[in-house]
C-alpha cells in the first residue's frame, strides 16, 4: 500500500468532515514524559487524581492501545462569535460561560466524525487496529498535535495555530498503521505574554507553565470541593471556565468561525444573568443541559459557581435576593458559598 497516498486521502476525508486541520504524528513521546512527571510531582493537577493515577501513561500510547506506530491528530473550530474584548468583564451582572462549552457537547460531536473518519479508513485500507480519543483518556493531546504540525504549544500551554488561533477542538486516532508524519510547528509567541499577564488567579507561573490549581477552568469544572476563599474574587462571574487567555492572544485574531450548527449557543447562555441561572431548579438544570458539557459538573457545583459569581456582582435586591433563596440549601458546600456570597452584600444592602 502507498502510505503516503493514503495520508494524503486521510486529510482530505477529514476535511469533508468538518476539521479544520488534520496532521500524523510519530507515537513516541519519550522525551515530553519528563515534562509531564515533573508537573505531576508539583502538584498542579490539584483534585484530577486521574491525572496522576494515569502518570506515564498520558506519555505512553503504546501502553494505551497496544500496536500504536501513529497518531492522526485532529482540529476543528467551535467559535462563533469571534470576541474582541473581555465581554464578562464589562457586564458583571452576566454569568460567563467559557465559548467551548455553550453549544453542543463537543466530545460527542469529534467522537462521531473520529469513528467516521476510521471507517473510511479502513474502507480503503481494509481493517486496521485504531482507538480513537477525544477528551476522554490519558492523551497528551497538545503534544501530540504539536509533532503532527498542528501548530505549536502557547505559553498558556494551550495549542495555538497561526491560521486558526486556539478556538478549537482536538481529537486523536491512534493507529498501526506505518503513515508518514508531518513536519513540526515552529513557536510564533516571540516575546508576547498577554496570556500571563492577564490570567486573574496568575495561573500561568510562567511561559508554558500551568498550575491547575489556581485556573479557573480547573476551579469551575475538575475541583469538586469547597474553591479557596482567596480565590473566589478573582473568579468574577466566570460560572464555567474561562477564556481570557485566549480572548488576549494575538493569533486569534486570525481565528475563523466555525460553520458547525452543533456549536450554536443553547439556552441563551452567551448572554444569560448570573440571578437567572441561579434561578433554575435541579430538573430545570438537567433538561436544559441534556447534551451539554456542563451537566457532567452536576447541579450542585453549578450553585457553587454561580453563587460565587453572585457573591462577585454589583449589590443589587435582585442579587441578594436570590443569595437569600438559597440560604437553605441541603448541600453544605452550596450553603458554604452562599453564606461567603452574602456577607460580601449585607453590610452594604442593610
Amino acid at each position: 500500500m502507498d502510505h503516503a497516498a493514503l495520508a494524503q486521502r486521510i486529510k482530505a476525508w477529514g476535511a469533508e468532515l468538518g476539521f479544520q486541520g488534520v496532521g500524523i504524528a510519530e507515537a513516541d513521546l519519550s522525551a515530553a514524559e519528563p515534562r509531564l512527571l515533573d508537573w505531576l510531582a508539583k502538584g498542579w493537577h490539584g483534585e484530577m487524581e486521574y491525572m496522576a493515577r494515569h502518570g506515564a501513561l498520558r506519555a505512553r500510547p503504546q501502553e494505551l492501545r497496544p500496536g500504536t506506530l501513529r497518531v492522526i491528530s485532529c482540529r476543528m473550530n467551535y467559535a462563533n462569535d469571534l470576541p474582541g474584548d473581555l465581554q464578562h468583564d464589562l457586564i458583571p451582572e452576566k454569568a460567563f460561560i467559557a465559548r467551548y462549552a455553550r453549544g453542543r457537547d463537543y466530545h460527542k460531536v469529534l467522537r462521531d466524525r473520529l469513528q467516521k473518519l476510521c471507517d473510511r479508513i479502513a474502507a480503503e485500507a481494509g481493517p486496521f487496529g485504531y482507538r480513537a480519543f477525544t477528551d476522554s483518556a490519558p492523551v497528551m493531546e497538545v503534544e501530540l498535535a504539536t509533532r503532527a504540525g498542528l501548530g505549536w504549544r502557547g505559553k498558556h500551554t494551550l495549542l495555538l495555530s497561526r491560521d486558526a488561533g486556539s478556538w478549537f477542538f482536538l481529537g486523536e486516532i491512534y493507529c498501526d498503521l506505518p503513515l508518514p508524519v508531518d513536519k513540526e510547528e515552529k513557536d510564533h509567541c516571540g516575546t508576547c505574554q498577554r496570556c500571563i499577564d492577564i490570567c486573574p488567579t496568575q495561573a500561568i507561573r510562567g511561559p508554558y507553565q500551568l498550575d491547575a490549581r489556581r485556573c479557573i477552568s480547573y476551579l469551575t469544572i475538575e475541583h469538586k470541593s469547597a474553591i479557596p476563599e482567596e480565590l473566589r474574587p478573582l473568579i468574577g462571574n466566570r460560572v464555567y471556565g474561562c477564556d481570557d487567555c485566549q480572548v488576549v492572544c494575538p493569533w486569534n485574531g486570525f481565528a475563523q468561525s466555525t460553520g458547525e450548527k452543533d456549536f450554536d449557543v443553547r439556552n441563551g447562555l452567551d448572554r444569560a444573568t448570573l440571578v437567572e441561572l441561579f434561578a433554575w431548579t435541579e430538573a430545570e438544570f438537567d433538561e436544559r443541559m441534556q447534551g451539554s458539557a456542563i451537566r457532567r459538573i452536576g447541579y450542585e457545583r453549578w450553585l457553587r459557581n454561580l453563587a460565587v459569581g453572585l457573591g462577585n456582582a454589583p449589590t443589587s435586591p435582585e442579587v441578594v435576593a436570590a443569595l437569600r433563596s438559597r440560604i437553605y440549601e441541603a448541600s453544605d458546600l452550596v450553603k458554604e458559598h452562599v453564606a461567603w456570597a452574602l456577607a460580601r452584600h449585607e453590610p452594604l444592602a442593610a
